[in-house]
């Protein structure tokens, strides 16, 4: 099982989503655990605040150091240590590789911030994985979070209803991006599935993907730099 603990300003914006779908099911099935804390109840002033303006003058407000350092050493205190992620436009691209090493982690802390971002001493006083979802600017890091768990927690064997679902897809190995899929009715408004999906030979269909999925990551994305087709398939036939 995988526990996840989230710490956010707004409970209420991720709550909905994590007990939907796949991660609603993967918890019910005591495959993942995850818990949404509120920091603000770490702020120790009868105002509860948990942000303040910026030293040297400036636009917003940034995030104190005492509630969120609080939070973090309740959370290790009370479940364990935990990897601890920051979720923050200065951090490392979020890729498949980085999911695929969180989902084998017994212990996950994601920090959302909020305002005009951190005080440098959060970074510097704990040891963060800093994650961004990409070179854009949201209000918080919420829905980011959600990104990663979602990602991760989809990664956990028996969390997705097929065991191959999560192996044949984009940025998975090898590193391309997924191939066309099709299904019933076999033609709809003049389009017809290929003819080689429907052949039953289980070798040119494998083989047939692979080169779809070449040539996808060659026109969308050459930077993937997609390996040559071999006779090797990717998954068996099921």
């Amino acid at each position: 099982m995988l526990e996840v603990h989230l710490l956010t300003l707004f409970p209420e914006a991720v709550e909905t989503y994590l007990t939907s779908s796949i991660l609603g099911r993967a918890q019910k099935a005591g495959l993942l655990q995850v818990h949404v804390l509120d920091f603000r109840r770490f702020a120790t002033d009868k105002h509860h605040q948990v942000d303040d303006r910026p030293y040297g003058g400036g636009p917003g407000m940034v995030l104190k150091p005492e509630p969120i350092f609080s939070a973090v050493e309740w959370v290790e205190e009370t479940y364990g240590s935990c990897r601890k992620i920051l979720m923050t436009p200065s951090g490392t691209p979020f890729r498949q590789n980085t999911a695929t090493e969180f989902a084998q982690e017994e212990r996950l802390l994601l920090l959302c911030g909020r305002y005009e971002g951190f005080d440098e001493r959060i970074r510097k006083g704990m040891e963060w994985t800093e994650i961004s979802l990409g070179d854009f600017v949201l209000c918080g890091g919420e829905l980011g979070a959600l990104a990663v768990i979602e990602a991760t927690a989809r990664l956990i064997p028996g969390a997705l209803g097929h065991d191959q679902s999560a192996v044949q897809e984009s940025f998975t190995d090898p590193l391309v991006l997924d191939h066309p899929h099709y299904t019933r009715p076999e033609v709809f408004r003049e389009m017809a599935v290929p003819e080689v999906l429907r052949s039953g030979n289980h070798a040119e269909v494998d083989r047939w993907r692979q080169e779809q999925a070449r040539l996808r990551t060659e026109e969308r994305r050459p930077d993937l730099q997609p390996p040559q087709i071999t006779d090797k398939p990717r998954n068996k036939p099921s």
